[in-house]
């Protein structure tokens, strides 16, 4: 599985990005994937090769390139529910210094970028995200509506925005909630504020799930939730995709 390190350019600089593709020749669709608030590192690597795997060029940037490579903080082999606080106090002022403004002005860039790699086939993309990313990629597919055609988000905030920001969705969405981060009545609500936007979606709690399922390095991770995100995300991206 071919791989690259790559230097997007942005307004603000270079991001550090990191991408996977398969080894066939023919361009392939493109997807953009956003890490959760731990970044790049090989748990990210790992994903982006198994979805490349699929028949996808992948590309991974630094969410936080603006305060250094990856890795922006040092991170342990396995981060261990004890450690985490203290990393998300590291972590927190990156977030909060990501601004929404920084975040579409990124988002332009790592789109253009994404559809003018050589391996990369003309067409819609996709645009996936992890915790904090699937709020990026919410707005990146609401910025972004004749270009990208699906979007999914596991255990992130993906209502943040509240239900005005849901209007600018034209992409096939699919949302994987960990079990503790949404009630049912919460997920009742996002749901109903989808159907008023005139979304074509699908959204669902993962049973027994907590908040960073997918992330194999985390004591969060869950095997079968990883799973039912593979599940959910391959066909999703197979329909809208197929044809880039």
């Amino acid at each position: 599985m071919p791989t690259k390190t790559l230097q997007i350019p942005t307004t603000d600089g270079q991001a550090d990005a990191f991408a996977a593709f398969p080894d066939h020749g023919e361009r392939r669709p493109g997807v953009l994937m956003y890490a959760d608030g731990f970044g790049i590192r090989p748990v990210l690597r790992e994903m982006a090769r198994e979805l490349a795997g699929h028949g996808y060029y992948v590309l991974v940037p630094n969410l936080f390139y603006r305060h250094g490579p990856t890795p922006v903080i040092d991170l342990p082999e396995h981060i261990r529910e004890e450690v985490r606080p203290a990393l998300m106090a590291q972590l927190m002022p990156l977030i909060e210094a990501h601004t929404a403004e920084r975040v579409l002005s990124d988002a332009d860039a790592y789109l253009k970028f994404l559809t003018t790699q050589p391996e990369v086939g003309a067409g819609p993309v996709a645009v996936t995200g992890y915790c904090i990313g699937g709020l990026l990629a919410m707005r990146t597919a609401a910025a972004h509506p004749a270009q990208v055609a699906a979007v999914a988000g596991f255990h992130g905030p993906v209502g943040a925005d509240g239900p005005n920001a849901l209007a600018g969705i034209t992409a096939q969405v699919h949302f994987g909630h960990a079990e503790s981060d949404l009630t049912p009545e919460a997920l009742g609500e996002l749901n109903r504020a989808l159907d008023a936007a005139g979304v074509d979606y699908t959204s669902e709690i993962y049973p027994g799930t907590v908040h960073g399922f997918t992330m194999s390095d985390t004591d969060a991770f869950d095997p079968a939730g990883l799973q039912r995100h593979w599940d959910r995300l391959l066909p999703l991206l197979d329909r809208t995709l197929a044809n880039s």
